[in-house]
């Protein structure tokens, strides 16, 4: 469908296109960072509108003349984004709006496309929001998801798995859902050692939402402790509100050799992913999973739940393990520990899963899908 991009490209008029960047600080926020980035780099075409929030102008600073800045204070699920962004969006008259993420004005009626990164919300429960609140946004939640894959010109996600999900839910033709891969790369060149007690450590990087079950690695690291009482869990991270609860819970089961880091630099974070003894990934969803393609650039060997898209993003290049099980996971964890060829093998296969993807493709691939909405009628 878009094979011809550089044809396209050539032909197109100028337009103007506003891309929703309102989540570029949050967990996903690295995608739409890597994809201003880029775009920057290879359109010389299109004028760009980027809308952030006000506490969120250091996260991107436009260096190609064709991209400004629009402050957007609104909140997603809420009454303000419905009318406020409305009113904000139509007022820029945009030949194109790309919403990164599905919360959005459902009466926007401008050609629009729109990312769909997994869909988390409509399948969890947040047990750190009010249960009535979050409850009554999932509802609204699943009429918008609704409303907006049938509404945008393409949607576009970072998996075939996260693909497959979304046309089955909606019954939308396949050519509709595109398929842009994210990608790892080197944040900073350099790395800071972290201060730990020991050593030996596996290591966990992100947010703590029960999905991401945290709790269940650290009732498998601490089964290894029987027999690696030196064996630290690194949990790499802000400490927000299930970060905090997670501290409570293990406490409370006299857990130990568990370090809740809080923020890491960059190069604190490069210098844990090059000395851990295995970079563990116990989600039991995700939409990419990035984070593990992180590890396995900075040589880290990769043990990885087998849920939802995980083996498709990792390949050959991490062990699975059942994420529902503690055991099995301290037993995937303790195989890399204690055989080196298995470790040397991952690392190598790590090396080479992570040239598979690219975030300047990722963003010619999102600029076709632009210029393929713009062209149709």
């Amino acid at each position: 469908m878009f094979s011809k991009n550089t044809l396209i490209r050539n032909h197109c008029k100028m337009s103007h296109i506003v891309i929703d960047a309102r989540i570029i600080s949050s967990t996903t926020g690295r995608y739409v960072e890597r994809l201003l980035h880029h775009l920057e780099n290879i359109d010389s075409t299109n004028s760009y509108t980027v809308l952030v929030r006000k506490k969120d102008e250091k996260y991107w600073a436009p260096t190609n003349p064709n991209f400004r800045i629009n402050i957007a204070e609104f909140d997603s699920y809420s009454f303000n984004e419905q009318y406020g962004l409305l009113r904000v969006l139509n007022s820029l008259k945009a030949d194109l709006v790309h919403f990164t993420m599905p919360q959005q004005p459902i009466l926007y009626r401008g050609k629009k496309v729109t990312t769909f990164h997994d869909l988390t919300l409509l399948k969890t429960y947040n047990p750190d929001k009010n249960w009535l609140i979050y409850k009554s946004k999932q509802f609204i939640g699943r009429f918008v998801f609704w409303q907006v894959a049938n509404s945008s010109r393409a949607i576009i996600v970072p998996t075939d798995f996260t693909k497959n999900e979304v046309l089955e839910r909606y019954r939308l033709s396949s050519e509709k859902v595109i398929r842009t891969y994210e990608a790892a790369e080197l944040k900073t060149t350099g790395s800071d050692a972290y201060p730990l007690p020991s050593a030996n450590f596996i290591l966990f990087v992100g947010q703590q939402s029960d999905y991401k079950n945290a709790r269940g690695l650290a009732a498998a690291h601490q089964s290894l402790l029987k027999k690696y009482p030196d064996l630290y869990l690194v949990l790499a991270g802000k400490i927000d509100s299930p970060a905090q609860k997670n501290q409570v819970y293990f406490k409370k089961l006299g857990y130990k050799n568990i370090i809740f880091t809080g923020f890491v630099s960059d190069d604190q974070l490069n210098w844990l992913y090059q000395h851990t003894k295995v970079y563990v990934f116990p989600s039991f969803m995700e939409g990419f999973g990035l984070m593990g393609l992180e590890a396995m650039l900075q040589g880290a060997p990769v043990a990885s739940s087998d849920a939802t898209c995980l083996p498709e993003v990792y390949g050959e290049a991490a062990a699975y393990f059942d994420p529902a099980k503690p055991e099995e996971i301290a037993s995937t964890i303790e195989q890399i520990m204690t055989d080196e060829q298995l470790r040397s093998r991952l690392v190598a296969s790590g090396y080479e899963q992570v040239k598979k993807y690219s975030w300047k493709r990722m963003a010619e691939q999102t600029l076709d899908v632009y210029n393929q909405a713009l062209n149709k009628n």
